[in-house]
């Protein structure tokens, strides 16, 4: 279609623009018309899970995720053919920053219970959260609050809002205490900055009253709470890169969607492939 629509007179990187075909992909089919390809099928199988995963993902990440439906290849093979196909995650990322909520000593200031210790077999038993910020059109900002279960990495609850008010981190956690009631007898943690939400007294009774430990970051010691910042640092880039500052709205819904792609299709290496949800629905069945 792009080769007629060519010869009608429309500018080629036009047409590749309107129907979502990189240049490179374009002209290397193009160089192989009456040519036996060998590699097509593992090639298109590429090209799907590239363009799934919102070309998002290297390599790297398209190795793994075809080995673990049973597809065995080398990961020198996928860049190859990847470069052949000029598939290429981008690696731009637009700049955002941290949200700094600090405000100096106004409440409960806990104890770093956590102290690096970021592994755990069991779910909902160690869970961290921070706030982000990000910059939208018109001068506007979007704050994030997400809660990550160290366990298998996902976001079993999160909160977004134009301002940095207190509901940003206490509708969350009212939602992850619903989940966390029905998991079991061990006890869970929660670990955060030092940031005024934290010391509320608001948040600070909520963990109380349903008996859930609180632990802080030192002050200005960002690797007590690296696995949240990690997150952040993968969202930025997987989510963010090359696209224009967008509105308030629109911000909002690809972060939506960009959540349930992380918990549900995702594969994490650390999860042998797996999703966050995956995985916690797999280790599941086999305990039943």
């Amino acid at each position: 279609m792009a080769f007629e629509l060519k010869k009608e007179g429309y500018r080629l990187k036009d047409v590749l623009k309107v129907v979502g075909i990189p240049e490179a992909t374009y002209h290397y089919h193009m160089k192989r018309i009456g040519t036996e390809d060998h590699d097509l099928p593992l090639k298109e199988l590429i090209t799907d899970v590239f363009y799934q995963a919102k070309e998002r993902y290297g390599y790297k990440r398209i190795t793994d995720k075809l080995n673990n439906v049973g597809i065995v290849i080398n990961h020198k093979k996928v860049y190859s053919l990847m470069k052949e196909l000029g598939l290429k995650c981008s690696k731009f990322t637009r700049k955002t920053r941290k949200y700094n909520s600090y405000k100096g000593t106004v409440g409960k200031v806990a104890k770093n219970k956590l102290n690096r210790r970021f592994n755990t077999s069991i779910p909902l038993q160690k869970l961290v959260t921070d706030i982000t910020e990000f910059k939208c059109t018109k001068d506007q900002k979007l704050y994030f609050n997400p809660i990550l279960d160290l366990y298998n990495g996902e976001i079993i609850s999160y909160s977004i809002n134009k301002r940095p008010i207190l509901d940003l981190v206490i509708s969350p956690l009212k939602e992850a205490i619903k989940k966390i009631e029905h998991k079991g007898t061990v006890r869970t943690t929660i670990h955060s900055d030092q940031g005024w939400h934290y010391q509320h007294k608001k948040w600070v009774d909520l963990l109380k009253q349903n008996k859930i430990f609180q632990s802080m970051s030192r002050k200005a010691t960002c690797s007590d709470n690296a696995v949240i910042e990690n997150f952040f640092g993968i969202m930025k880039q997987e989510m963010y890169h090359g696209e224009p500052t967008v509105s308030y709205e629109e911000l909002k819904k690809q972060i939506e969607e960009y959540i349930e792609w992380y918990n549900t299709a995702r594969g994490k290496k650390k999860l042998a492939g797996l999703s966050p949800v995956e995985y916690r629905t797999q280790a599941s069945q086999s305990a039943a």
